[in-house]
């Protein structure tokens, strides 16, 4: 299930890739205004001065938001930890490890990944583009659930997990890959005692921290997963991008070529 998701999302990034780009080359002959007045008016107003990149990241918090609202309703809670954690013993195994990783149980939980997943978000849009950043988030989160149900299958670990934590990671392996010598702090930490250190450095004590914790069996964070994540932002840095850049034209093509039969 996960190599087709993660093939599926690929493949829709690069429509929608090619679509913005038919966009942009062919101006729209009418122009439409909407009105809207109050609070309305003023959200529309932001989105639309969103950049597609920011309007993703808006909609990922969105999601992971109300994944998070979801478990505060009594009525849902058997179908929440059924469908959105993530154990490789669950009767669900597969499709919770997709819908486990836009799952926050925990209020800081999902503060924290949402505030790191917002600050790199910038970084990610501007490597991938929004369709790829898309595809990324989504083949991350499988991965590191899927280095997950690896570890806790070898271990016998049926303590389930949920989180974007993962996918974060990766998103921190592929900005810090791309961008060593950017310097980072920790957030709020940084009012306090005043710090900051490489994103390379960074990245070597993230990983550092994850292995001990898979060799000490840690139970704080799902190391595995955040270490799947990381490792695979790594590789995407040095070539996985570069292979989705290649994949890509065939696929754009055909697209183009229905487009073109559509139009006729």
């Amino acid at each position: 299930m996960g190599v087709g998701v993660s093939l599926t999302a690929y493949g829709a990034c690069m429509v929608w890739q090619y679509e913005i780009l038919r966009q942009k080359a062919y101006s729209m002959s009418k122009q439409f205004t909407n009105v809207h007045s109050g609070i309305r008016g003023q959200i529309h107003s932001i989105w639309k001065r969103m950049k597609l990149t920011e309007k993703v990241a808006v909609s990922i918090i969105a999601i992971n938001t109300g994944v998070f609202l979801a478990w505060k309703v009594p009525a849902l809670s058997r179908y929440m930890l059924k469908y959105f954690s993530s154990s490789p013993y669950s009767k669900a195994a597969s499709s919770s490890m997709f819908f486990s990783f836009w799952s926050h149980y925990n209020t800081f939980h999902l503060l924290a990944n949402m505030y790191v997943f917002w600050s790199f978000s910038y970084a990610a849009g501007a490597l991938l583009g929004a369709p790829e950043m898309v595809a990324f988030f989504v083949t991350s989160g499988l991965l590191s659930n899927y280095g997950s149900y690896i570890f806790k299958a070898l271990t016998h670990s049926r303590v389930p997990s949920l989180g974007a934590s993962g996918a974060i990671m990766a998103i921190l392996g592929l900005t810090c890959a791309r961008f060593p010598e950017a310097r980072l702090s920790i957030a709020f930490v940084d009012q306090l005692i005043p710090h900051s250190f490489t994103a390379d450095n960074a990245k070597n004590g993230l990983i550092l921290i994850d292995v001990l914790g898979i060799i000490f069996r840690w139970r704080l964070f799902d190391h595995a997963a955040h270490l799947s994540g990381m490792l695979f932002g790594l590789f995407y840095a040095h070539y996985g991008h570069k292979m989705v850049r290649a994949g890509a034209k065939p696929i754009m093509s055909k697209w183009h070529d229905l487009r073109r039969s559509s139009d006729k």
